[in-house]
C-alpha cells in the first residue's frame, strides 16, 4: 500500500480495513483496531473472519461491490468481535484498485449519539453519587470516632489479654473505616496521582478475591504485557477493580470463571475529550448476569441486586474511574458479563 494512502488512514478517526480480492486483511487503521479490539499487526494476511464473526451481511456487500464495481452501504450492520462485543455499525465496501484489486471497508458505529448521551448522563449520575456518598460519609465519621474511644476504655477495664485483642479488632476496624470515610471527604482535585503498573493493581485484586473464596473460583490473566505504566492513583484503581471482580465473583457464589484483560485502546473518546491511547480493562465472567431490572440503575448508590449488598461498590468505582478521566461500562446476558474500564494514557512531564 502507498506510504501517502497508510499515512491518511492512520489518522482517520473512522473505522477503516483494507482487503485483498481473496479477503485477506491488508492492512487496519487504529480506530478499527479499537473498534474491534485487535491488533492489525497480527491479523495481517489473515482472513476477514479472524476479525470478527457474523459476516454474512458485509460478505453480500463485498460480492455487490466486487461484481458493480460500485461503492455498497449497509445501514443496520451487526457484528460480533472475538471479545463477544456486540457492534451497531453503519458498513460502506468500496472498491479499489492501488497495487491489486481490493476493498475499502469503513464503518461507522451507529450508537454514537447514544453513547455520548449515556456518558452525559453517567456524569450527572457521579456528581449526584458523590454529593449523597460525601453526605453519608460525614455522617458515619463521628460515631466511629465514639465507637473506637469507647473500645479505648473498655480495653482499661479488661484483665484478660485475650479479650483485649477484641477490643483492638474494634479500634483497628473503626480507623480503617474512618480512613475510608476521610478519602471520601477528599476534594478530587487533591488526589495524588503517581505512576502505576496496571497488572501489579490486578494481581492485587486476584489475590485478595481468590483468597476469599479458595474453591470452585478461577481467576485467568489475559494481559497484554507490553502496556505503558498509567498515571493515577493506585489505592482508587486497586477498589475499583476489587470492587467489579468481587461482585462477579458474588453473583456466582463463588463457582465459576472470571477473565482479567488488558489491552491498548487507540484514538478513542472519553467524557467528550480524544485521546490517542488508552488502557482498557476487561473483566468478565460467565454467572447469570445482570438482570434486565438492574441494567439501567446498577450504578445508583444504595441499590444492590443481592439481598445481603449495600450498593456502594459500583458507585465508588463509577466515582474513582471518573477521577481518572475514565469511563466504565457493561455488556451482560446470562452465560457472559463484561465489564470494561477505560483510562486514559496521558503524557508524563
Amino acid at each position: 500500500m502507498p506510504d501517502f494512502l497508510h499515512l491518511t488512514l492512520d489518522y482517520l478517526t473512522t473505522a477503516v480495513i483494507l482487503v485483498d480480492e481473496t479477503l485477506h486483511v491488508i492492512y487496519m487503521n487504529p480506530a478499527a483496531e479499537n473498534l474491534f479490539e485487535a491488533s492489525g499487526k497480527n491479523l495481517l494476511n489473515n482472513p476477514l473472519q479472524m476479525v470478527f464473526t457474523d459476516t454474512g451481511q458485509l460478505a453480500n456487500a463485498m460480492q455487490r461491490a466486487l461484481k458493480t464495481n460500485a461503492s455498497c452501504i449497509e445501514h443496520d450492520l451487526m457484528l460480533l468481535t472475538h471479545a463477544h462485543n456486540k457492534l451497531h455499525l453503519r458498513g460502506t465496501v468500496t472498491p479499489l484498485r492501488i497495487e491489486r484489486p481490493s476493498l475499502l471497508l469503513e464503518f461507522h458505529p451507529m450508537d454514537r449519539p447514544l453513547k455520548l448521551a449515556r456518558e452525559e448522563q453517567m456524569l450527572d449520575q457521579t456528581q449526584a453519587s458523590r454529593l449523597l456518598l460525601r453526605n453519608l460519609a460525614h455522617e458515619i465519621k463521628n460515631p466511629l470516632g465514639g465507637i473506637r474511644g469507647a473500645a479505648q476504655l473498655l480495653e482499661q477495664e479488661l484483665d484478660k489479654p485475650a479479650l483485649r485483642e477484641y477490643t483492638q479488632v474494634i479500634v483497628q476496624e473503626a480507623d480503617r473505616l474512618r480512613a475510608l470515610m476521610e478519602k471520601l471527604l477528599t476534594p478530587q482535585g487533591s488526589v495524588r496521582h503517581s505512576a502505576l503498573n496496571i497488572h501489579e493493581v490486578l494481581e492485587r485484586v486476584r489475590s485478595v478475591v481468590l483468597a476469599e473464596m479458595p474453591e470452585g473460583l478461577t481467576i485467568k490473566r489475559d494481559y497484554d504485557l507490553s502496556l505503558p505504566e498509567l498515571t493515577g492513583d493506585k489505592e482508587q484503581l486497586i477498589q475499583v477493580m476489587l470492587n467489579i471482580v468481587r461482585n462477579a465473583a458474588q453473583a456466582m457464589q463463588g463457582h465459576g470463571r472470571i477473565i482479567l484483560r488488558t489491552r491498548i485502546a487507540r484514538q478513542v473518546t472519553l467524557v467528550k475529550q480524544r485521546h490517542r491511547l488508552a488502557i482498557m480493562v476487561q473483566i468478565i465472567d460467565n454467572g447469570p448476569g445482570i438482570s434486565p431490572e438492574m441494567k439501567d440503575k446498577i450504578f445508583y448508590p444504595l441499590v444492590s441486586g443481592r439481598a445481603d449488598g449495600h450498593g456502594l461498590g459500583l458507585t465508588l468505582a463509577q466515582d474513582f474511574v471518573s477521577q481518572h478521566h475514565g469511563t466504565i461500562e457493561f455488556d451482560s446476558e446470562p452465560g457472559h458479563t463484561c465489564f470494561t474500564v477505560m483510562l486514559p494514557l496521558r503524557a508524563t512531564t
